[in-house]
Parts: C-alpha cells; sequence; structure tokens
C-alpha cells in the first residue's frame, strides 16, 4: 500500500458509519493509547492507527462554539434528515455526510514528531497533493482546512490528550454541497464549499480518492501504511 520504510501504522476501514458510532471508536482507542501511556504498556491495542470511513449525514460543532442551544439545534437538523452534535474538536460548525472521505488518526505523535503545528501542517500537505493527482490545485490559508480559491474542499478538525490524536479531516469527494446551505461553515462568512467532484466536473468517489490519499499520508509522513486486514492474516502486530 505505501513505502515499506517508516512506523508502521494500521489502516481501518470502518465503512459507511453514523458519527457517533465513529466518535466512540475514536474515543475508546484514545483512552486504550493513553491508559497504556500510563501504564508504561506496549501492544497492539496501543499501535498508531488511521480509521477511514464515511458518514451518515450529520452536523458537527467544535468546542470554540459558545452560547448554543444545542437541543433546538438537534431537532431543526432532524427535520433535514441529519444528526447533530457538538464534540471537542476545534473548529465550528460543519457537515459531514455521504460523498466524503472521513479520516481520523489515532496516533502518538511522540512516536513520529510531538508537535500539534508539524501535524496539522503535514495533514494538510497529504490532502494538497491528493488534489494535485485530479489536476486539482489547492491551498492553505489563515482559516482551518484546505482550499482551492474562496472555497474549502476540505475541512479539518484535531483534538489531542498527551500528544495522542482524535478526530482529523473530511474530504469533499462527490458530497452533495447542498447540505451546507443550512449553516455557515466552520462560521467563515463569504467564504464557500467545493469538491473534487465540483472541480473536476465529473464523479469523483472516495473510493478513487483513497488510493492516491493513503499513498500521500504514507509520504508526507513516512508511515508504512498496513491495512487491518493484513496485519490479522500475519501477524504483524
Amino acid at each position: 500500500m505505501a513505502s515499506s520504510t517508516g512506523r508502521l501504522v494500521l489502516v481501518k476501514r470502518l465503512g459507511r458509519i453514523r458519527y457517533q458510532d465513529a466518535l466512540t471508536t475514536q474515543e475508546s482507542m484514545v483512552k486504550t493509547v493513553v491508559d497504556g501511556l500510563q501504564e508504561c504498556v506496549g501492544s497492539a491495542s496501543t499501535q498508531d492507527t488511521v480509521l477511514l470511513c464515511e458518514h451518515e449525514p450529520v452536523y458537527t460543532n467544535g468546542r470554540r462554539a459558545k452560547d448554543l442551544d444545542n437541543d433546538q439545534l438537534s431537532k431543526d437538523f432532524q427535520k433535514l434528515g441529519a444528526d447533530y452534535y457538538q464534540v471537542n474538536r476545534g473548529g465550528l460548525i460543519t457537515f459531514h455526510g455521504p460523498g466524503q472521505l472521513v479520516c481520523y488518526p489515532i496516533v502518538n505523535l511522540k512516536h513520529f514528531n510531538p508537535s500539534l503545528k508539524w501535524y496539522v501542517h503535514t495533514l494538510e500537505e497529504a490532502v494538497i497533493k491528493t488534489c494535485q493527482t485530479f489536476g486539482v490545485e489547492t491551498h492553505r490559508t489563515p482559516d482551518t482546512g484546505i482550499w482551492n480559491g474562496n472555497n474549502k474542499v476540505c475541512a479539518m478538525g484535531i483534538q489531542s490528550t498527551r500528544y495522542v490524536t482524535m478526530h482529523g479531516l473530511a474530504l469533499n469527494c462527490n458530497t452533495d454541497l447542498n447540505w451546507f446551505n443550512h449553516i455557515v461553515p466552520c462560521g467563515l462568512h463569504g467564504k464557500g464549499v467545493t469538491s473534487l467532484s465540483e472541480l473536476t466536473g465529473r464523479d469523483v468517489t472516495i473510493e478513487e480518492a483513497m488510493v492516491p490519499f493513503l499513498s500521500a499520508l504514507a509520504e508526507v509522513f513516512k508511515w508504512q501504511l498496513v491495512e487491518e486486514s493484513s496485519v490479522d492474516s500475519l501477524g504483524l502486530v
């Protein structure tokens, strides 16, 4: 899948999954890793892992959002057919749903570089390289995420506990962008959203974007990415 050098990082595919289930999985994995650090235990349960998934429609708000009526917001979004959660990631409100490639790395940055700034910058670089494989030029801005002009193609928000990361990024592949019409994405007035499909003028699926994305992750982080199924069959961990 990736480079033969570098630290081994598992790739676990969750498929299409409700946001709360993915969040529970992340929280459980982070707790296991952090508990292992406290007990100085190393095992397969503390292995650095990249979770890949696609969500059912959901709006999420980050910890910066204040004075919200979350009960009312939940009712409003349920009428649209979407869930709603406020969680402990950075950033403000965004949408996740079908057609988005969602990546949640659960990694101990002390295995690589104990710097959140470096981590975010490197994640951004992986997305920029992925977009380049489709002939799409993107860039960073002072605002979070990856952009094409004034439109965001990839949202990002992370959280770390003792340098163990959770949350991550959502790359719009063939997402229905109408979902974003009901919010001010990431609280950025006057900015828009786009997708790889919109930017290329053709349908770009999650499956198509997955290959260059994983290749870019392996390249920029110098990770040896191994599918969970390979680990189970070969006993690599």
